[in-house]
Parts: structure tokens; sequence; C-alpha cells
């Protein structure tokens, strides 16, 4: 992924603005300053990750085993929850099971039905992990009071809501 690392200035974005007068310079700011801190902290995640051997893809899906009944879901439920093809999904579940951290339980009646389960070896690597994420994300988060925090997930709802406009289906 290209990260734009020389945020434009204000003159540049006015001189823009000049050329394409849709262009609102404050929403152009502060849009271009959000991808960056969002790259910045994925680079960052990442980075933290990779010291536990894994890559955020992998975390994901362990985290969003974690999170369920008795640590089973379907991998098509999971690719829904992580945003990502099935395709995708079997190829981070291959490489989970591969490493013991995951494994397939196949349906009695129907071997192609088969459902993914967190192993010990996971939730081990999970508690292993965790700890570090919380420390570091509260160390990156100890700058923003609880009232900005608030005020930060209103606004990032917002924004949720209106990237609608790059909908490119309309």
């Amino acid at each position: 992924m290209l990260q734009l690392r020389d945020l434009p200035s204000k003159a540049v974005l006015d001189k823009f603005s000049a050329r394409y007068p849709e262009a609102d310079v404050s929403a152009v700011s502060s849009f271009l300053h959000l991808l960056r801190v969002a790259s910045d902290l994925s680079l960052a995640l990442d980075a933290c990750l990779s010291q536990h051997g894994l890559l955020q893809g992998r975390w994901w899906v362990l985290i969003l085993l974690m999170r369920e009944d008795q640590g089973v879901s379907l991998p098509s439920v999971l690719a829904e929850k992580a945003g990502v093809s099935r395709a995708t999904m079997t190829g981070l579940l291959d490489g989970l099971e591969r490493d013991s951290l995951v494994e397939r339980i196949f349906d009695t009646d129907d071997r192609r039905r088969v459902s993914i389960r967190l192993t010990a070896q996971g939730q081990e690597k999970l508690d292993q992990v965790m700890p570090d994420y919380y420390t570091r994300l509260r160390h990156c988060m100890s700058g923003v009071t609880e009232a900005e925090r608030a005020v930060l997930n209103d606004i990032l709802h917002k924004l949720n809501v209106g990237m609608a406009a790059f909908d490119v289906a309309k």
C-alpha cells in the first residue's frame, strides 16, 4: 500500500482548490491526515504483532474465534466478520491450522461442512500477544482524554456513515 508521507500544505491544497472548486480544503486536509494516521497505526500494529510471529489477518481470526462461545465459528462467518473473501479466509485458516493455532472440525453427517475452533495453542498465542498489545494501545491513547475519546468515536461514526460517498455502485 502506498502511504503519503508528505502531507500537502494549506498553500498546496489552496492551489488544488483553485483548479478543482469541489475541493473543501479543510475536509481534504483532515481526510489525508486521518489516512496517514490510520496507515501509521496499521504499520505499528503489524510491527507489534510480528514480534509474536503474527500479522493482522491471522491475529484478527484468532480474536474473532476467542469472542465466540467455545471458540468455534464457521469459515464463512469469520470471512464476513473480518471483511475478507472466503478464499482469503481459507488461506488464513490454512496457515493458522499449520501452526496448530486453529483446527478444522468436520461435521460427522456432512464432511463438506466444517467449523473452525481455536486450539489451546491458539489461546496461548493470544495470551502472549494481548498483554503487549493492550500495553502499547494504552500508551498510544494516553494523550487522549476520555472526553476526547468519546468525541473521536462520534467523529469516526460520522465518517463511517459518510463513507457511502465513495461507493462506486451509486
